[in-house]
């Protein structure tokens, strides 16, 4: 039971850093998007826009499962994968 649980911390742990590098990925994607003058409301857009921006604060304060749940918002709403 003891080694189960410092197997599970330790996965924890380290996937953090793996967030980490996903996040920047995500945000490219989703300027390269924005760049290319997506087909979308002008609500829609100033959503992605704040999402990507949210995002962005997300993951410089470290929070980086919250920055990839919102820029999997915004990408969702400019269809990216």
């Amino acid at each position: 039971m003891r080694k189960t649980s410092l197997l599970a911390a330790a996965a924890f742990v380290l996937a953090g850093p793996a967030f980490a590098f996903h996040c920047p990925a995500d945000m490219k994607k989703i300027d390269e998007a924005l760049a290319k003058n997506p087909q979308l409301s002008a609500a829609q857009l100033d959503e992605v826009k704040k999402q990507r921006a949210e995002g962005e604060a997300l993951h410089k304060a470290g929070k980086h499962q919250a920055s990839v749940d919102v820029l999997a918002k915004a990408m969702k709403t400019l269809n990216v994968k």
